[in-house]
């Protein structure tokens, strides 16, 4: 599978943005999927993730009723719709793929198969 990640870009404090994670060579039917952060000096940070048994939907507490993922069958895609930014969003964000992983492992990076190439939020005024 190949992840394209896009949406990225500047914002204010208070806006939205909407990230999609697009794949290719291969349906993400069957994959858990989530989206890490990371910013310079730091190890990648959880932030969404959505399993593919039963759908169920994770959130870190920092973005809680702030972002939403969704699956976008009809793309195969994955968007995280992020609204209320913060200068604290402001980091690389990168989508990430797994049949296999179980529920304590979805803040885990190393659990994850395939990963997109990042796309950079930036929360500034």
């Amino acid at each position: 599978v190949q992840l394209q990640a896009s949406g990225g870009g500047l914002v204010l404090p208070g806006g939205s943005l909407r990230l999609s994670c697009a794949a290719s060579g291969r349906t993400l039917s069957g994959y858990s999927m989530s989206w890490f952060r990371q910013t310079p000096g730091k190890e990648r940070e959880f932030v969404a993730g959505i399993k593919w048994s039963g759908g169920r939907i994770y959130y870190a507490d920092s973005v809680k009723s702030r972002f939403t993922i969704s699956r976008v069958s009809a793309e195969n895609a994955v968007n995280l719709q992020m609204n209320s930014l913060r200068p604290e969003d402001t980091a690389v964000y990168y989508c990430a793929a797994s049949r296999t992983i179980i529920l304590s492992q979805f803040g885990v990076p190393s659990a994850y198969d395939y990963w997109g190439q990042g796309t950079q939020v930036t929360v500034s005024s």
